[in-house]
């Protein structure tokens, strides 16, 4: 009689993706349970500000920029924006807030990372059923390309993991980072084709554009209503910094380990 045995490897990983799913859902239960409108706050945040840009450019400026319907338009980017806003201003908060739990336990340091970063991920799919009844209540054509919010999740995650790898561990030694990536968030706000399309751009910026990450990430997520926002050559640079962006972050994360470890 043979007993099967789970590898050391398997097991690790068995245990991170259980602990990686119990905080998460600890996160989302903390933030819902004591909320009278609980998951509509996942989308009333991004509907106000889409409502908001609507008016301004399309009754108060004369002023043509996306596709319309334009709330449609809005609402394909500033879904997954408010998920990497969220899980990268988080990130900054990481170490700082668990620090006596992450001290007593062995499990990996990343997954207080990874657990922020799914957390947001889930609020975002949570809100694409808001999406679809924008699309159908504002007549948004539906074309094959929507199969492409697929690959746009997986990259936008990798992006957001290997920027939480960096910024997590750093904000411990450097305090004044966390200002200053709520900063740089609100620059990459307008830096990032959310209220407008990439070819909205004169053409010199419009090149300088593909090197933003969210640019190509964003125009998968419009694809799926607006074929002509999709630009493979920012896609295929997104991609490609979103990785080297990983592994800087793991690098990063792996260096900065033990110091933050003594540091909280």
């Amino acid at each position: 009689m043979t007993v099967r045995t789970e590898s050391p490897a398997a097991s690790g990983f068995s245990s991170y993706r259980h602990s990686l799913w119990l905080l998460t859902r600890r996160d989302l239960r903390v933030r819902y349970s004591t909320s009278f409108l609980g998951y509509l706050w996942s989308v009333i945040d991004p509907l106000v500000m889409a409502g908001i840009y609507w008016f301004v450019f399309t009754q108060v400026f004369d002023r043509t920029v996306g596709e319309q319907p334009y709330i449609v338009f809005l609402l394909c980017a500033l879904l997954p924006w408010m998920w990497f806003n969220g899980a990268v201003g988080d990130s900054t908060r990481a170490f700082l807030r668990e620090a006596k739990l992450i001290r007593s336990t062995r499990i990996a340091r990343t997954v207080w990372v990874n657990r922020i970063v799914l957390s947001k991920g889930v609020e975002y799919l949570a809100s694409l059923p808001v999406l679809a009844v924008f699309a159908v209540a504002f007549g948004a054509a539906w074309h094959w390309e929507l199969l492409l919010m697929v690959p746009a999740v997986l990259l936008q995650t990798v992006l957001t993991v290997g920027i939480g790898l960096i910024v997590a561990p750093l904000v411990v030694f450097f305090r004044d980072l966390e200002r200053a990536t709520k900063l740089v968030l609100r620059f990459l706000f307008y830096a990032s084709p959310i209220i407008y399309g990439i070819g909205d751009l004169p053409d010199g910026l419009e090149f300088w554009m593909s090197f933003n990450p969210l640019a190509g990430i964003f125009s998968l997520y419009r694809a799926g209503f607006f074929p002509g926002q999709l630009h493979w050559d920012a896609v295929g640079i997104s991609a490609a910094m979103s990785v080297a962006i990983l592994l800087i972050g793991v690098w990063v994360f792996r260096r900065a380990e033990r110091l933050v470890l003594k540091e909280i």
